[in-house]
C-alpha cells in the first residue's frame, strides 16, 4: 500500500513549507510521495532543498483555484492508495505516522478516512473545532465521526473516488464535510484517531476576509447537494439559529446572510442525496445531519 501526501501552498510560507515537506519525507520504514500543489504560485521558494528531489512531484496551477480544486489536482497527480492532505503550515510530529496509517488502512478495507488529532505547537489546549464531533471536550478520545479536518487527514483513494472528490465550486469552507457525507454514503467509515497526531498553529478561521459569506453559502450548497429535502430545511434552520446566537456582530451577520442568500440563488452542483440509511448511521454515531 503506497502513501502520497498532497501539500497545498500559495508560496507565501517558505520556511513552514520546507518543514512540512521534511516531516513527510522523514517518515521511517515507508516512502511517502509528496505532491506539492502551487495554488496560483510557484510552490518552491528559491534555495529550497527540494527543487531536484525526485520524491517531490510539483503541480503548478496558473491561478488560485481554491482549496478543494487544488487538492483534487494533487490527488490526480498522486499515485498513492492512501492520500494525506496537508497545509503548508502544518507538520507531522512522529516519523512513524506513515507506517501507522499504512497498517490501519491495510487491516480495515471499510476504513475510508482517518482524521488526525491536531496539537498546538505552543502547548495550548487546542481548538474544539479540530475534534470533528459534537462532544469535543476530550481530544485524546478516538471515535467514529461523520466529518473530518481537510488539512489533517488521510483518505483511501477508492473512497475519495467513490465520493466524486471534493466539490470545486466551494472554493473554501465545508468542502470536506461534503466529501465526508458522500464517503459515508458509499459505505465507508470515518474515524477520528487520537493516535495520529500532527502540529498546526492555533489560528481562527475568521481571519479569512470571506469566511462568513463562504461559510453560509457553502452550507446551503452542502445541504442542497447531499440531504433529502425534508432535512435540507431542518439543517439550514438549525444553523441559522446557531449563527444568530453565536454571532452578535451586525457586520458578521450581514455577511453570513448575504452568503446564505447566494447559496440558494446560485447552482450548487450535482445533487446526490444520501440514503436514509446513511442518515440513520450518522445519527447512531452521534451527529445526525441536522447540526
Amino acid at each position: 500500500m503506497k502513501l502520497s501526501a498532497v501539500v497545498l501552498t500559495m508560496g507565501n510560507r517558505p520556511t513552514e513549507l520546507n518543514r512540512a515537506i521534511a516531516g513527510v519525507l522523514g517518515q521511517e520504514h515507508i516512502e511517502v510521495e509528496v505532491v506539492l500543489v502551487g495554488n496560483g504560485a510557484d510552490p518552491l521558494p528559491p534555495g529550497s532543498p527540494y527543487h531536484d528531489d525526485e520524491r517531490v512531484r510539483i503541480v503548478r496551477l496558473p491561478k488560485n483555484v481554491g482549496i478543494p480544486a487544488g487538492r483534487n489536482s494533487g490527488v490526480a497527480a498522486a499515485s498513492g492508495d492512501v492520500v494525506l492532505f496537508l497545509d503548508d503550515d502544518g507538520w507531522y510530529r512522529s516519523s512513524r505516522l506513515g507506517t501507522y496509517l499504512r497498517d490501519r488502512f491495510a487491516a480495515d478495507p471499510g476504513l475510508g478516512v482517518i482524521s488526525f488529532r491536531v496539537r498546538d505547537p505552543d502547548g495550548g489546549t487546542g481548538e474544539r473545532r479540530h475534534v470533528p464531533r459534537l462532544r469535543a471536550g476530550d481530544p485524546e478520545r478516538s471515535s467514529a465521526v461523520t466529518t473530518f479536518l481537510g488539512g489533517a487527514c488521510a483518505i483511501r483513494r477508492a473512497a475519495f473516488e467513490a465520493a466524486g472528490g471534493l466539490p470545486e465550486r466551494f472554493f473554501y469552507a465545508h468542502e470536506e464535510t461534503d466529501l465526508a457525507w458522500r464517503v459515508l454514503d458509499a459505505g465507508y467509515r470515518i474515524e477520528y484517531d487520537a493516535s495520529a497526531v500532527m502540529f498546526h498553529p492555533a489560528v481562527l478561521p475568521t481571519r479569512h476576509e470571506l469566511f462568513y459569506r463562504y461559510n453560509a453559502r457553502n452550507r446551503v450548497w452542502l445541504a442542497r447537494r447531499n440531504l433529502p429535502w425534508p432535512l435540507v430545511f431542518v439543517y439550514l434552520g438549525v444553523w441559522m439559529v446557531i449563527t444568530i446566537v453565536r454571532e452578535r456582530r451586525p457586520a458578521a451577520l450581514k455577511a453570513w446572510f448575504t452568503g446564505f442568500a447566494e447559496g440558494w440563488r446560485k447552482p450548487a452542483g450535482t445533487r446526490r442525496p444520501i440514503r436514509w440509511s446513511t442518515v440513520w448511521d450518522m445519527t447512531r454515531i452521534g451527529r445526525p445531519p441536522i447540526v
